[in-house]
Formats: C-alpha cells, structure tokens, sequence
C-alpha cells in the first residue's frame, strides 16, 4: 500500500496486519499536552465495559491487540502513538476509534495536528490525514472498521466541545463525578476532564435523560408528529433525543435552524432509491428538522442534469412524502415521453436528467435563502454519491455563499470522486469555513449516533464562527 493523504470523512483499505496510528503536532510554548487513546466498540457503537477505553493509564487491551506505545519528542517535533494488531481483535469488535484530548488548552492551540497511519511491520507512512480544529478539548481522529471481513481506515476529524468526559461518555464509559486523584510522578498528565474523568473500573454509567422537559435542548414536540403511524413516531422520538444529545454535546443545545433537504437524483443513485436507502436517509433527516426547526418542517430538492424543488416536507405528512417523492427508483429515467399518472405535486424525473450538476440546485438554494431571510440560520444537508465533475463552479458557488447566514453539510454515499467537496475544508481564502463533507461506505450500518455526531459536529463551530464575522 503506498501513502495517501486523507480528506475529512474520506476512507481507504488496510491490508497490513499491525498497524501504528500516530497523532502528530508541533510542540512549542504555549501548546497544550496531547494524549491520544482508543476505544473498542461494538456493532451498536458502544463499549463493553470499561475494559475497552485504552489510554495512558490502561495501556494493553486485555486482548493485545490494541496498545497505547506512548510519546516522542523530537527537535519540536511531537507525537503520541497508539499500536493496533488488527489480526488480533475480537470478533465482537466492530470500530476501533482513534481519540485525543488536550490539557492546558484546546486544539485549536495545536500546530501541525496531523493522524498518520503506519505500517508497524516496516514503518512506511500508509495514510496522512492533517487535521483543523478550534475550541474543542476532546478530539476524534481517525477510525479503524470492519467491512466485508476486511479493515478499512476513516478519517474522522470531529471535536467535541463537551471535553473527554462527553466523548467518553458518549460510547458507554462511566466518568466519576469525583475529581480525579492526582497521578504519579512517572505518569503523563492526565487528560483534561472537566470536572469529571474516564475511570477502569467501575461500571457503565447510563447516560442522562434526554427528554427531560426542563434540561436545554431537550427533544421538541413538533406539529403533526402525533398523526405518524406508531412504528415511525417511536423511531422519529428516539432520533430527535439522539440528534438533541449531539447537539449538547456540541454545545448547541438551543440552537435553532431552518433545515433545507438536497437529494441527488442522478442515474448511478437509482439502486440506493429502489433498495430504500434514500427514504430512510430522508426519515432520519426528518428527526434533525423535527429537533432543530420550530416548525419541523424541511424544504427539499433533488436534482441531477437540472434542479427541482420538491414540496416542503410536513412532519406528520412523512409517509406520502416519502411515497410520492422520493421516487426516481421507480421511473424508467431512459425512456422517452412523460411519465403517466403523476400527482400534481410529483416532479416528472425526465425533466431532471440523469447527469451531476451541483453548481445549479446550490445557486437555487441560494436564492430562496435570499428570497425568504429567516431569523435562524440555514442548514442544508446535500446527500450525493459523488460523481463531482463541475469542480470550478462548484466552488465558485461554494465561495460566494460564505457570506450568506447557511452552513453546506455534504454526505457522500458510498461511491467515488467527490471531487472539491473532499478538498473545502482546506481551501483557503474564506472568512468562516461553510462547508463540511464527510463519507460513508453503506448509511444504512451506520448507527443513528454515529450519523447526527457526523453531520452535526461542524455546523455549531459554523455558527459561532459566522456570529463573529458578523455574517449571523
């Protein structure tokens, strides 16, 4: 395997047997303490028990396959390594997830934060993945899954604003209420914990309430959710308390958001519209409405050669929404003439087209941000699976935007050559970053706290940075 360098959310094979996994920075005055760490998680993306945290005071899983090998320094060069034998990892095992935290500051504060995979066997550089950061004390960089009985590698890059405690805490870690005992002399400083820390020993905590009535950014109860069939009102409350855990722990617990829906209707999606996928990303994105929007509503468009704009989606109108346009799967898209029998609200997928032209349904979606100003900002959540062709004007609709009041989170669905929406996060020259990108092998496995942790972990960084900028 040769060396490549990363983009957030990107992926890559793992044919080495052992592998070393690097966070690298640039040590220098001023710059906080980094300690890396690793947790071991399970198909339902939590831990088994304590036993599954690795860090500085836990160094060796019970199994050996994982092992935190310690720092290095040198000439101002920094890093802390953490070995994972990947032949070794039991089966129950599903995710090996790649973590920092920082003492003494944030990682915004941290020069040259970088994860390198390696080849332990011979040292060689497998993947590089430079990382950007801001007021976040805790830290994701990289992950190690399984998929298909082979490893792969991810590039993750999300902060948390709740510290170590709230990452720990997230994947089924306990964390004392106690503050923690002050280490001895040949340990490393522990890692920041305000005021609570990880612990080995004791056992899983359940994590607090999320629909408490009186806690800030409890779920909302939102207009026409009691007209959703049971089967659905039951998986829409539990995803609007995951979506509300995300954004506590981002730090957004009450912020609220106009929600604009994006769906690539281009010719290789078909599989992913007649297989379903679509329709359920479309119902786990009516949760994020549901917690975020006033109203609970979501303005929608697909697009592929040309844009269009779907009807707005109405929480309690979820089931002929998704029955009446989320539909290219249905529709010969090579056939000449229009399709007979379509409700007037129904968009005649011909008119669409088959091709990948971004740059258009992003121009439309300006406008009607322009057309119709809202008070709360605008998050649109743009699904594709790559394709990317139109690079130049892609970005130069990206550009522009930056000083409109909406965040552009893409998800990639699983294809290839995403193109400039991989490269965003580091193109220079904007005043706030507005754009976030991140990429999954199959939606459908990823679990709802993996996903709103993803898609919600850059747009309240967004939010402050525009507040500041005077864009919000």
């Amino acid at each position: 395997m040769t060396a490549s360098s990363m983009s957030k959310g990107s992926n890559l094979p793992v044919d080495a047997r052992v592998v070393r996994v690097e966070l690298a920075w640039a040590a220098g005055s001023g710059v906080p303490d980094i300690d890396a760490s690793a947790l071991l998680l399970t198909e339902a993306g939590q831990v088994r028990d304590d036993a599954d945290f690795v860090f500085y005071n836990q160094p060796r899983h019970a199994s050996d396959a994982v092992t935190h090998l310690g720092k290095r320094s040198v000439a101002g060069a920094a890093g802390d390594t953490v070995e994972v034998d990947l032949g070794a990892v039991e089966p129950a095992v599903e995710r090996i997830v790649l973590c920092a935290s920082a003492d003494g500051g944030t990682f915004g504060q941290v020069p040259g934060l970088a994860l390198r995979l390696l080849d332990a066997s011979t040292g060689s550089e497998l993947a590089r993945f430079d990382m950007v950061a801001g007021t976040e004390t805790a830290f994701i960089g990289g992950e190690l899954y399984r998929r298909q009985g082979k490893w792969k590698f991810r590039a993750v890059g999300q902060g948390y604003a709740s510290g170590l405690a709230g990452l720990a805490t997230d994947f089924g870690i306990t964390v004392d209420d106690a503050p923690r005992p002050a280490a001895a002399p040949a340990v490393p400083p522990p890692p920041p914990a305000p005021p609570a820390a990880p612990t080995a020993s004791a056992p899983v905590a359940s994590a607090p309430a999320a629909s408490a009535p009186s806690r800030p950014g409890a779920p909302r109860l939102t207009k026409g959710e009691e007209r959703l069939p049971v089967d659905m009102r039951k998986r829409l409350s539990l995803r609007k308390e995951q979506v509300a855990v995300s954004l506590r722990k981002h730090g957004a617990a009450d912020v609220v958001a106009r929600v604009v829906l994006v769906l690539d209707a281009s010719g290789s999606m078909s599989f992913l519209y007649s297989k379903g996928v679509v329709a359920d990303v479309v119902e786990r994105m009516a949760a994020v409405a549901a917690q975020l929007d006033d109203d609970g509503e979501m303005q929608a468009w697909t697009f592929a050669s040309n844009p269009a704009r779907l009807p707005d989606l109405r929480l309690g109108e979820l089931p002929e929404w998704l029955r009446l346009h989320v539909r290219v799967g249905e529709v010969g898209l090579f056939r000449r003439g229009r399709k007979k029998g379509l409700d007037p609200s129904q968009v005649d997928m011909r008119d669409v087209g088959i091709q990948n032209e971004e740059q258009k349904v992003i121009a439309e979606v300006r406008a009607f941000v322009r057309d119709n100003p809202a008070s709360a900002p605008t998050l649109v959540l743009f699904f594709s699976d790559g394709g990317v062709y139109r690079n130049k004007e892609i970005e130069r609709e990206l550009r522009e935007a930056v000083e409109e009041p909406v965040f552009w989170q893409f998800v990639g669905l699983g294809k290839s050559n995403y193109g400039v929406l991989e490269r965003f996060d580091t193109l220079a020259g904007r005043r706030v970053d507005n754009v976030g990108f991140f990429a999954v092998d199959d939606i459908g496995t990823v679990p709802d706290a993996e996903l709103y942790d993803r898609l919600l972990s850059e747009f309240p960084q967004w939010i402050t940075a525009a507040g500041r900028a005077g864009i919000l």
